[in-house]
């Protein structure tokens, strides 16, 4: 990949600045500029006392992470986890920052998170953190400020709770405050399904570069919660063979095509794809490294390493999770002839709806959801041409090809605005 030399496996904004810094060398970036975009813009660290159900209380660490407002609000998804840093948010704050600027929509990066873990909380539980988490942060965010989105163990009901929280505030109903709402509370036809279908798209380009036809093209999907699900739901429904699938518990596989609508009513009832009558169990180490044409990790952070990467089987790699990749794999992926997709182009169907969400928001009038997947494909396939030709044109892999339009549009909007004093 040209200049990322690490003897250890790196953080998640370790990661996001390695790259950085090799895409910023690449464009010839000022020194000033560099230091600039490198850092972000704020970091908010609030601790949320709970009463608890029976009637103890607990103080959670919540954070928010604004990297960017050069090119409009912040925008970025909240995430429940008991690993969630002040470290992990601000590398993914970031990641925001240059993935809205890769599909170009009119957002900054932003991050948040809350330190808990949602198996372990009751939905009332639940409510009060995200209302009192919302609360805190209160003055950082707003539609014209910060849009949060789910992420993580959030959904739709977590971001109803924080657009109510915040209308209670300002005392009047504020439907664009959030996105990934209910449909019903001012959500985006399409939204559910936006960061699994962008997957999908950009899976559709790169066989078409290779000229593979999609019903001979095997699949495995790491990751099943919304973002894994869905992608394999779609892909199945278009043709692909999806060979296999995992989740937290195991994994699943069938060289001849797991059927995709059986799994999901199988899921549903047992919330896991583990013990599916139509595959074959797989250990949760060895599922990367099964053979396929394309692997989906949709998971979580940093699944492909220095350790495992070289017995990755596939030819091409989506990213649906936020930089499952590290840099050291990206260089023996990048060696080995992978087509790696990057999380910033691939996954960026979320951020996309969810712009299209906020705009429907604030003009008070909603698309139909042909409408929004027809405006997703057109600017998802738009930005995977966009990133494709940048790398040909300056001969560097996708990601760093990305990190480099991604940086170059940012520094340009920066550039005319200069710097306030």
């Amino acid at each position: 990949m040209g200049g990322i030399e690490t003897e250890r496996e790196l953080s998640v904004y370790e990661s996001m600045a390695a790259r950085f810094d090799v895409a910023a060398r690449k464009l010839h970036l000022d020194e000033g500029l560099t230091r600039y975009l490198r850092c972000p813009n704020r970091e908010i660290i609030v601790h949320i006392p709970v009463e608890m159900d029976d009637g103890s209380v607990e103080v959670f660490d919540g954070y928010r992470v604004q990297h960017s407002i050069a090119r409009g609000p912040c925008k970025g998804g909240v995430r429940y986890s008991p690993n969630v840093t002040l470290d992990e948010i601000r590398g993914l704050a970031a990641e925001m920052t240059w993935k809205c600027a890769i599909v170009n929509i009119p957002f900054g990066g932003a991050k948040g998170g809350v330190a808990c873990d949602p198996e372990k909380l009751s939905r009332g539980e639940l409510e009060r953190i995200t209302r009192r988490y919302t609360a805190e942060i209160l003055d950082y965010i707003g539609p014209e400020r910060d849009v949060p989105a789910p992420d993580m163990n959030t959904d739709e009901q977590i971001m109803a709770w924080m657009m109510d929280t915040y209308s209670m505030h300002v005392r009047h109903t504020v439907t664009a405050s959030v996105t990934g709402k209910p449909i019903d509370l001012g959500g985006s036809r399409g939204r559910r399904e936006a960061t699994g279908r962008g997957c999908m798209i950009c899976c559709d380009q790169a066989l078409k570069r290779f000229g593979k036809p999609v019903e001979s093209t095997r699949v495995i999907v790491q990751g099943f919660g919304n973002v894994g699900s869905q992608a394999a739901r779609l892909m199945h429904r278009a043709g692909y063979k999806i060979t296999g699938v995992s989740d937290i518990h195991g994994g699943v596989f069938n060289a001849r095509g797991l059927d995709i609508p059986s799994l999901l009513d199988h899921v549903s009832e047992s919330k896991s794809v583990t013990d599916f009558p139509g595959g074959e169990p797989v250990d949760g180490a060895e599922f990367l490294e099964l053979d396929c044409d394309v692997l989906i990790p949709a998971a979580t952070e940093s699944v492909i390493h220095s350790r495992n990467a070289s017995r990755i089987k596939a030819r091409i790699l989506v990213e649906g999770a936020n930089s499952p990749t590290t840099p050291p794999a990206d260089d023996i992926l990048f060696d080995r002839g992978v087509f790696v997709i990057p999380d910033i182009l691939a996954n960026a169907g979320g951020v996309t709806v969810s712009y299209f969400e906020w705009v429907q928001d604030r003009q008070g009038y909603y698309w139909s959801e042909s409408d929004v997947n027809e405006k997703l494909r057109t600017i998802q396939v738009a930005a995977f041409n966009d990133v494709v030709r940048y790398g040909e044109k300056h001969a560097v892999n996708n990601r760093i090809a990305g990190y480099m339009l991604a940086i170059d549009r940012v520094a340009f909007a920066l550039k005319l605005r200069g710097i306030y004093a």
